[in-house]
């Protein structure tokens, strides 16, 4: 059984993240500070920290990698899904017109480690990654 793991990230505002982390994305919101939130992301604990340096419009600075034809966003972060769970959430994101950074597609068609795959930015920055595997046994193909 995997256990969840803890990611921490910066956000210039946090009524901003509990918007897009709870409204958007449906995380249940946990314990909270006037300096940071927690947030049950698929059974997985993410905090947002807020940091004033980032100011009201700042956003964290992003380096791209190229994979399979795309820019990857360096750092991000995200969840693998269940196929089903991954359409919803890919649905609801094109319904709410996210920022993409990769709009849906299918990576490694026909190869190992085929995935379905999305990377969008939160309102700060934060690249984030949702894939899903038809076989998690596939998770660590090479």
């Amino acid at each position: 059984m995997l256990t969840p793991f803890h990611v921490a990230l910066q956000v210039r505002d946090l009524a901003e993240a509990r918007d897009f982390y709870g409204r958007m994305l449906g995380c249940a919101e946990g314990r909270s500070s006037p300096d940071w939130v927690d947030f049950n992301l698929y059974g997985h604990q993410l905090v947002c920290h807020l940091n004033p340096s980032l100011g009201r419009t700042g956003r964290i600075a992003t380096h791209f990698n190229p994979v399979d034809g795309h820019g990857v966003p360096v750092p991000h972060c995200g969840v693998v899904l269940r196929p089903a769970d991954w359409d919803q959430l890919a649905a609801k994101l094109r319904q709410a017109e996210v920022d993409w950074v990769i709009e849906p597609y299918t990576r490694f068609k026909g190869q190992p480690g085929e995935q379905s795959t999305l990377f969008i930015l939160d309102p700060s920055g934060n690249a984030l990654e949702f894939k899903a595997f038809a076989d998690f046994g596939q998770l660590f193909a090479t």
